[in-house]
């Protein structure tokens, strides 16, 4: 289907990675950290466009989520039999194979220039081909007769395209390189005879199927559960019946937040505020009213007298360490680290909702939202401080 190969890993990254002098930070607060984990956060700040704020989704461009959402919906006049075709399936397919077109100009009728072609498969080793792919279009959707190259957003071969593409726009032709057609064309490939999506190995298969490599059904699954949880998230009522007194207040007082700009530095007990200049790529809190990480937990567990330290690594102190996700309860806190088990290199930390869910401050440009514990890298456990 697409351009052989693993698929490429993308960094992680923290909330504040050093104490910024009056306005203390998510993260590890001393020097030795500093130098790779800012490497770390300047990578994932530029290339993860992954934020996910609910139904708009998260850095998703609206005509590329606009296309995940119509295929998800035409599938059943082209494979009747398939159930549970969603757009987080799409987007999360899409997110690995082109980062939805980034870097492209995304017309309103799904046209994306410059064209997204992938490495010549040649079998030379370049971009982790090894077999060669003998050319099937003379050219048409990759500009090359002399083999294959995977094209478009969802890197289909001309081969593949031929028997998959589909008009997603209405416009009489079928381009792997328009947004509405190819998103259609990979929810048919995806599809294929009518597989039931909503069965987890069923949805495995198919992303399998996509790309014959366990570590991208890995990397692909992770985020079809982050745009679910995006999509979930953009509903106001969040169920807290398992929560019960000061865990349900400072929960609460939490998800009151969403939609709150994420601000770096910014946040207090006393509620959002302004940040300060600036994350390791330089992206600034100056000017913007909101949270970062651990100044929304300092605020929330504050609406119940409890005062937490400033930064995340510190916050970790506090209370008793949980050290499994099965263990967490709804209030605790959850923490990520670039070094599991070493509690100084906590990068980031959320509050526990249930149900494998977190109220979180993720990063510049996203807003404050519920995301899966799996959406950040690096689980270093939790605190339980009620």
């Amino acid at each position: 289907m697409r351009s052989p190969g693993r698929p490429r890993r993308r960094a992680r990254w923290g909330c504040l990675l050093i104490v910024l002098l009056a306005a203390a930070s998510c993260a590890a607060p001393f020097a030795s950290v500093l130098s790779a984990s800012a490497q770390l956060a300047r990578q994932e700040e530029e290339t993860d466009t992954g934020s996910l704020d609910g139904g708009s989704a998260a850095g998703i461009p609206p005509t590329m989520l606009a296309a995940y959402k119509k295929a998800s919906q035409l599938i059943v006049r082209h494979v009747p039999k398939c159930r549970g075709m969603s757009w987080p399936i799409l987007a999360g397919i899409a997110k690995v194979e082109s980062n939805h077109a980034a870097g492209r100009t995304i017309a309103k009728d799904g046209g994306i220039t410059p064209r997204i072609l992938g490495v010549l498969l040649n079998g030379s080793g370049q971009g982790g081909n090894t077999t060669t792919f003998p050319d099937t279009d003379g050219g048409q959707w990759d500009g090359t007769a002399t083999g294959e190259r995977a094209v478009g957003p969802f890197q289909f071969l001309p081969s593949t395209w031929q028997s998959n593409g589909r008009d997603g726009n209405s416009d009489k032709t079928r381009d792997p390189h328009n947004a509405f057609d190819a998103a259609l064309g990979a929810a048919v490939y995806l599809c294929g005879n009518g597989r039931d999506l909503t069965k987890a190995r069923q949805l495995q298969a198919a992303i399998f199927q996509y790309n014959h490599s366990h570590e991208y059904v890995t990397n692909v699954s992770k985020r079809i559960t982050q745009y679910r949880a995006a999509a979930n998230s953009s509903g106001k009522n969040v169920d807290l019946g398992g929560a019960s007194g000061k865990a349900k207040k400072v929960l609460r007082a939490a998800l009151a937040q969403r939609g709150v700009p994420y601000s770096w530095g910014g946040g207090n007990a006393k509620g959002p505020s302004t940040g300060v200049c600036c994350s390791p790529s330089g992206k600034s809190g100056v000017g913007i009213v909101g949270f970062d990480c651990s100044g929304l937990t300092q605020y929330a567990y504050a609406r119940v007298g409890i005062m937490l330290p400033r930064t995340a690594s510190a916050q970790a102190g506090k209370g008793q360490r949980i050290r499994s996700k099965a263990a967490l309860r709804t209030g605790d806190l959850v923490f990520y680290a670039y070094a599991p088990g070493a509690d100084s290199t906590i990068y980031h930390v959320g509050i526990y909702v249930g149900n494998g869910q977190m109220v979180n401050a993720a990063r510049p440009g996203t807003k404050v939202r519920l995301d899966p514990v799996d959406a950040m890298s690096g689980f270093a456990g939790g605190a339980r401080v009620l």
